[in-house]
């Protein structure tokens, strides 16, 4: 068997690995990055694309774990520390892209991507700024970097600081850029962490389309936003939930599946991180990815537990 072969089947060796229960969204993310600095993705663009669709069905999955009033409440609650976050961490963003000179695209869409929902929010935000390939491909390659870290970074915190599972859940949901790497740091810290912090995120996904919607008409730019799809099955798949009790056990198994699933999607987007993504990002651009997300962490933590949570 040739080289390349092995390489095929061992990929594929490690994603059925990580369907398996024993093993945790940290040691797949980690197993993915390390296959692909060390040996290489083979299926890099298939890997990618599975990556997003997995996601996407396992966010609707993990709503079948929750009813549509904990949705609702933890929504409600997070509301004001949503509205808050973003437009601090847009502010600061700018200032912070201003005091480092990062190009303009470039800084924006950081920015953007760390105060809302990561790639997503680079993807929908960059026609509206025109962005050129390379300012996209920096800004990803920056988000997604310390997406990576903090999945890994902020369980260790929540466990130094001894957090209760609904302020941690709270903290990831605002704080860490993308939804994977929201749900992967939530469900390693508890199923109750994993509930609200997915809740907070997908309710700071939301903001997606009416700040687009609003920077589209600033620029002039007839850039069109959605509501992303993933987000309306997470709703359904909750008030299903409500309206058949019945069928609890099948809702539950639904969601261990999709929580499952994460971490296979873990390990495919880990394994998207290569030497080449490493190479995109510039000295600039990630200093002022680090500065802002240090000081966005870093505050958010400091006024929930100041404020507290009911």
């Amino acid at each position: 068997m040739d080289r390349d072969r092995m390489k095929k089947l061992l990929f594929a060796c490690c994603v059925l690995a990580c369907a398996l229960p024993m093993v945790s969204t940290a040691a797949a993310l980690v197993a993915g990055i390390l296959f692909a600095l060390l040996l290489g993705n083979p299926w890099a663009k298939r890997s990618a694309k599975a990556s997003k669709i997995l996601l996407q069905l396992s966010v609707v999955g993990l709503g079948f774990g929750l009813s549509i009033a904990e949705v609702l409440k933890t929504g409600k609650d997070s509301l004001l520390y949503t509205v808050v976050g973003i437009c601090f961490t847009l502010t600061a963003g700018y200032l912070i892209g201003r005091l480092l000179k990062t190009d303009p695209n470039t800084s924006a869409l950081i920015s953007f991507g760390t105060a809302i929902c990561g790639g997503s929010a680079i993807a929908a935000m960059a026609p509206v700024l025109k962005a050129k390939d390379d300012e996209i491909a920096v800004s990803l390659a920056t988000v997604f970097t310390l997406n990576s870290v903090a999945l890994l970074l902020f369980p260790a915190v929540g466990h130094l600081l001894r957090l209760d599972q609904a302020l941690f859940g709270t903290w990831a949901g605002l704080a860490i850029h993308d939804t994977s790497s929201v749900v992967g740091a939530a469900a390693s810290y508890g199923s109750r962490a994993l509930a609200v912090g997915t809740t907070v995120k997908l309710t700071r996904a939301v903001w997606i389309t009416p700040i687009v919607i609003g920077a589209g008409w600033f620029k002039e730019s007839e850039q069109r936003a959605k509501v992303p799809l993933f987000i309306v099955g997470f709703l359904a798949a909750a008030v299903l939930r409500t309206l058949l009790p019945d069928c609890l056990q099948l809702w539950q198994g639904v969601a261990a599946v999709a929580k499952q699933g994460l971490v296979v999607c873990l390990f495919l987007i880990g394994a998207g991180l290569s030497r080449e993504v490493l190479k995109k990002v510039g000295a600039r651009p990630l200093l002022q990815g680090i500065a802002l997300w240090l000081v966005v962490s870093t505050l958010t933590l400091s006024a929930l537990l100041c404020i507290g949570l009911k």
